[in-house]
């Protein structure tokens, strides 16, 4: 039997944790409220029981997207970058695909307008002249 590439793993892991609305969301909510948020301090800003919390919590967590630290009975969550920049370099891959197409697309248009103007140069001086 195969053994499972562990850097797929954790693409699989990741993306499929930030393929839930509620997580992308307990994500934003960390991010713009500092980079850490207590357990019930997450769990009052959405309207879903505790246990639906906390699973969404572990799963971001075994995503490697947030961790967590004890604090006598406090949980303090905080978002881990280290995986969010491994999806971003992942997406970058197709960012440059595109900035490279526009960019011989742009490339392309300026060199017709340039032609344009150096075909049309001719034609204004013989007017300019009267001739």
């Amino acid at each position: 039997m195969k053994k499972p590439n562990p850097e797929f793993d954790v693409y699989e892991l990741v993306f499929n944790a930030l393929a839930h609305a509620a997580r992308r969301r307990v994500l934003l909510t960390i991010y713009f409220n500092g980079g850490a948020m207590t357990a019930g301090s997450i769990a009052a800003t959405f309207e879903q029981s505790w246990p639906t919390t906390t699973r969404h919590l572990s799963v971001l967590e075994s995503a490697g997207l947030i961790s967590q630290e004890k604090q006598g009975r406090t949980r303090i969550y905080r978002i881990q970058t280290k995986r969010l920049e491994l999806v971003r370099d992942w997406l970058s891959h197709f960012l440059k695909e595109e900035q490279s197409k526009a960019t011989t697309i742009e490339t392309n248009r300026t060199n017709k307008t340039k032609e344009k103007k150096d075909n049309a140069s001719p034609q204004r001086r013989k007017h300019k002249n009267g001739k």
